[in-house]
Formats: C-alpha cells, sequence, structure tokens
C-alpha cells in the first residue's frame, strides 16, 4: 500500500526559509551556481543555523509521537539534489524528522504541493509564492530578516494572522480600496450577519484546528491570534465569519490602523501573515513574519495608454 500524507498537517517550505542560506544564496543570485553547489558540498557537515521559519517548523513537528505521525514537513526548493544533502543533513543535526524533499536546481517548485496536498508552503522567493497562492494553495514569503522567534512557549505554536486577503476574502479589502472608509463601514455593518467567503489563510486555519483536536494537549497546543486594522463596528463580520466556520481563535486584536508590530511583540508568536506589505515590514522588526501577496492590494498596476 503507498505512503499517503493525507492525514497530515502538510508544511512545505524552502531551504532559504527553514535555514539561514543567505550568504550561499548571494553566489546563486549572482547566476554562479556551480560556486553555490560546490560551497553547499563544503559545507555539508557543517549545520546551518535556524532561519526565520525554524521556530514554527521545529514546534509543529513536536506534534508527532511514537504512536502518531501527524504532521510532515517537505522541502520544496531550487536548490539541486547535491546541495539538498546539506538541507537534510541540517535538519538531522537539528533533531528535525524531515525525510521527504523535491529539489529543482533552479526551476519553478510550486507545482508539487498539488500531490503534497500541502496545508503551507514558505518560501523567501517571491514568485514561487504568488504561483503558488495562484493555485490555492496557502503561501507566503518569509522575511529572511526578520526578528527570530522567542523561546518563552516551548510547547506552544504561536501563529498570528491578518484578517482580510488572509484568512477571509479581499471583499471588504475591495470596498475600502474603492471607497474608503465610510464605504467599507457602511458595507461591514450592513453585511455583519453574513459571513465572509474564505480568503487563502482559510485550509491553514482549519488544519490548525483539527491538529488540536488530534493532539493532546499536555503535550503541544497550538495559540492563534487574528490581528487586524479592522475595529468596531467592523469587527462584528470577522467574529461571527470564524464562527460560522466553527473555527474559534484565541485571541483577537481590532487596531483600528494601529502599527501591528508592537502588539505582535507582545503576543510573540512562531510566525505572522498579512497582505500588506507596510504591516509586514512593521511585524518583522519584532517576530518572524511573512508576506501574503493576494487580494487587491497586491494587484499589478492596471495597464495605462498614453491618451494622443
Amino acid at each position: 500500500m503507498a505512503a499517503t500524507l493525507s492525514d497530515k498537517l502538510v508544511v512545505a517550505i524552502s531551504s532559504r526559509a527553514l535555514f539561514d542560506f543567505e550568504e550561499e544564496n548571494r553566489l546563486f543570485e549572482a547566476g554562479d551556481e556551480e560556486a553555490y553547489m560546490r560551497r553547499q558540498l563544503e559545507l555539508v557537515h557543517q549545520p546551518a543555523r535556524p532561519g526565520i521559519a525554524f521556530s514554527l517548523v521545529r514546534k509543529l513537528l513536536d506534534f508527532n509521537t511514537a504512536e502518531a505521525q501527524r504532521v510532515e514537513v517537505v522541502m520544496l526548493s531550487r536548490n539541486d539534489p547535491a546541495s539538498g544533502m546539506r538541507v537534510f543533513a541540517s535538519a538531522k543535526a537539528a533533531g528535525m524528522r524531515i525525510e521527504r524533499g523535491v529539489f529543482t536546481r533552479g526551476r519553478n517548485p510550486f507545482s508539487y504541493l498539488r500531490p503534497l496536498g500541502a496545508h503551507l508552503f514558505l518560501s523567501a522567493n517571491e514568485a514561487d509564492v504568488r504561483e503558488a497562492l495562484s493555485i490555492g494553495f496557502p503561501a507566503a514569503r518569509v522575511m529572511t530578516d526578520a526578528t527570530p522567534a522567542g523561546d518563552r512557549y516551548p510547547r506552544e505554536v504561536r501563529i498570528a494572522f491578518d484578517g482580510d486577503a488572509v484568512l477571509f476574502s479581499d471583499e471588504a479589502e475591495r470596498v475600502y480600496q474603492d471607497g474608503g472608509l465610510p464605504a467599507f463601514l457602511q458595507h461591514e455593518v450592513s453585511l455583519a450577519a453574513t459571513p465572509l467567503a474564505g480568503g487563502p489563510f482559510k485550509p491553514l486555519l482549519a488544519a490548525l484546528h483539527r491538529l488540536q483536536q488530534q493532539a493532546d494537549a499536555s503535550q503541544m497546543r497550538i495559540r492563534t491570534a487574528l490581528v487586524t486594522a479592522r475595529s468596531a463596528p467592523a469587527h462584528e463580520r470577522a467574529v461571527r465569519t470564524l464562527l460560522d466556520w466553527g473555527i474559534a481563535v484565541d485571541e483577537a486584536m481590532f487596531l483600528g490602523g494601529l502599527d501591528k508590530g508592537p502588539f505582535l511583540r507582545e503576543f510573540e508568536p512562531d510566525f505572522f501573515f498579512d497582505d500588506q506589505t507596510g504591516h509586514v515590514s512593521s511585524a518583522a522588526r519584532h517576530v518572524p513574519a511573512g508576506h501574503v501577496s493576494a487580494g487587491i492590494a497586491n494587484a499589478p498596476p492596471a495597464n495605462t495608454q498614453e491618451i494622443q
């Protein structure tokens, strides 16, 4: 009988998101692929330093026990197969059981998310993230210069999400972009009892909810937060949407446009996801953060033609 990942939370992650390969990556970006590969082979027995998503991955893997393997982490990388040896060696040295990987030697790896059935794809490559989102997979570009996660909650996976265009669709954001705050508030108040459609990260939130229900909370648990620029009265539709989905978050912050960074610093997530680059940059000064290039805020500018 063939092995299957259908009963697990599946995280696909690039080597630069999991480990600090920024120095080596400069060789790759300079176009010297052979020098990059040689350097990785030279360092194959030298474990790489943790990357920005390291804490998140390590804690998720801690949900696995001898009796039940509930989380699968798969390397999905533009690295060449030879360089992939250092990735696996670094994971082993860190005590991470990562056994599967796809290495594409510079080619786009995102299409392999389909056979993996991934619930999350983390990469430092913006183009791969956009493509993954376009085919329906939760994905974020890891800010490799972000602040690493703290260590105050070793038995708790802490994840924070923005609302519109991340957990929820960008319906309300489109109204805001078109008509400003008054139109947004009127729209959300009038539709307070109508649940928002799911956004790109709803599948991840649902998978985390299932994982928490399956796991022994005395060993590892998940704590989630909704961190949104919404404020009252627009908060109601967001709360009612989560109730309609049957998925609870542990904390909700309705900040009304306040800088999210200081609030995330206090929550101390292992990762924060947002579609707005300004919020991601603010968050990255305090916590691990990723940009979700989805929704109207990330749409390419419309082509314009000069009027003759």
